[in-house]
Order: structure tokens, then sequence, then C-alpha cells
């Protein structure tokens, strides 16, 4: 077992800034898994899946609990998930996951992103054919073997299993399988008794880019306005 491929992160944001955007970002996906699956976690594997990502970015409970009983309310605003793809500086492929209320109001602003940031806005499919969409799954290593966990989850739809790091740069175990295959693997994970710190689906870059510092610099410089906009949940990109 090796390390596992993965791209830089952005690190401009301030502590304070990224915790209240992750907060939002996990508000946005309970409010989507509820709408599509009802409130209970017991009887929707989204939800439970969203509430233990909020615990993994010390969302308080109380404030999960609020979002779960927005979410249900007449005036809650339908969020429509849309996919953006375009290039960065130096070619550079990113991909833009967002849920909007307004897309008008969203398309405008992501293409204003990449055109002050040195980058380009392209057409659908003209950049994910990059990546491919996973199930990413972060383990506590303690108490775990690898070997057999891997064994044991191969007919589950495993396919890479490395070291990784998580939020706070520990160590942790990274499981990926096939999008279509997530639910396999949740459900395989729930029935051996592991709980994830997080399980969440990613768009793996197949190549990575690699970039001189300064060049990177202005990549991440672009990718942190993005991830600071408010329709924005997610940001990927192949830069290593």
């Amino acid at each position: 077992m090796g390390r596992i491929f993965e791209v830089r992160k952005s690190t401009m944001f301030a502590r304070w800034d990224r915790m209240a955007k992750q907060f939002s970002r996990i508000g946005k996906e309970i409010a989507i898994a509820v709408k599509a699956g009802g409130p209970d976690p017991s009887t929707n594997p989204a939800l439970r899946r969203v509430m233990q990502n909020a615990k993994s970015v010390n969302m308080p409970k109380d404030r999960v609990e609020a979002a779960i009983k927005r979410a249900q309310g007449k005036e809650m605003e339908n969020y429509e998930e849309i996919l953006y793809e375009g290039y960065g500086p130096y070619g550079v492929p990113i991909l833009v996951e967002t849920a909007t209320d307004n897309h008008v109001r969203t398309v405008a602003n992501i293409k204003s992103h990449f055109n002050k940031g040195g980058g380009t806005l392209g057409n659908s499919g003209s950049v994910s054919f990059q990546f491919r969409k996973m199930g990413v799954f972060k383990l506590n290593p303690k108490g775990l073997n690898a070997e057999d966990l891997e064994l044991e989850l191969i007919d589950s739809g495993l396919e890479e299993l490395g070291e990784g790091t998580g939020e706070g740069g520990e160590e942790v175990l990274v499981l990926r399988s096939a999008f279509n295959d997530f639910g396999n693997m949740q459900k395989a994970l729930e029935e051996k008794g592991i709980t994830p710190i997080s399980a969440e689906v990613e768009w793996i870059p197949q190549n990575a880019t690699q970039l001189p510092e300064d060049q990177a610099q202005e990549v991440l410089k672009l990718i942190d306005k993005l991830e600071q906009d408010e329709d924005v949940q997610k940001v990927f990109h192949s830069l290593q």
C-alpha cells in the first residue's frame, strides 16, 4: 500500500472563512438530500453521509438539525446542481460543482472568475473527460488492517486504497470506488461497523499537472476565488 495520488489544496482561505464556507456547503447538501429522500437519516443514506461529513468539519449538531428542519419547509430554496468546466492559467483543467437557485447569476459569476483569473470557461464535456467521478472515503486508520480491508471490500467496488491526509493534515486511509459503486461501498463499511471520517463523490484527475511555484500560485488564486463563490460547492483540478 502506497501513498494515494492527491492534488494540491488551495490554502488562501483564512481558517474561519473556510469553516463558514464548509458549513454553507454542508447546509445545501442537507437540503438536497432531504428533498430527495426525506429527513430521517436511518432511511436516507445520502443524508447519513452528509451528516457524517458535517462532523468531519466540526459543524455543530444544532446547526445540522436546524438545516434538516429548514429543508422541510415550504419556503426552502430548490437548489439545482450544475457542473461547470474550464481551464485555468497554463491549461490546468478545472471542474466547478455548484448548487444554485439562480443559474443565470451563477454562470455569470463563474465566467467572470475564470476570465479575471486568466482562465477560460468551457462547454459541457470539454474538461470532464480528463477526470473520473469516484466515491472517496477517508477512514481513521487506527485499529484497521489495510491489507485485510482491501481484500474484504473488493467485491463492494473498491478500486484504490492508500494513505492520504485529512482536513487537519492527519494521516488517513483513502478508499476510492467507481461512482456507480458508491452506495455499495457505503453499505459495506456500515455493515463492518466502520464510520468514515468523510464520504464524498469527487472528480479525480487522470493525469497530474506540474508547474513552477509562481505559476502554480496563479492557478491556486483562481481556485480560491471560485471556492469563495456562494454558489460553489467544490472545485476539482489536476494541479499536483
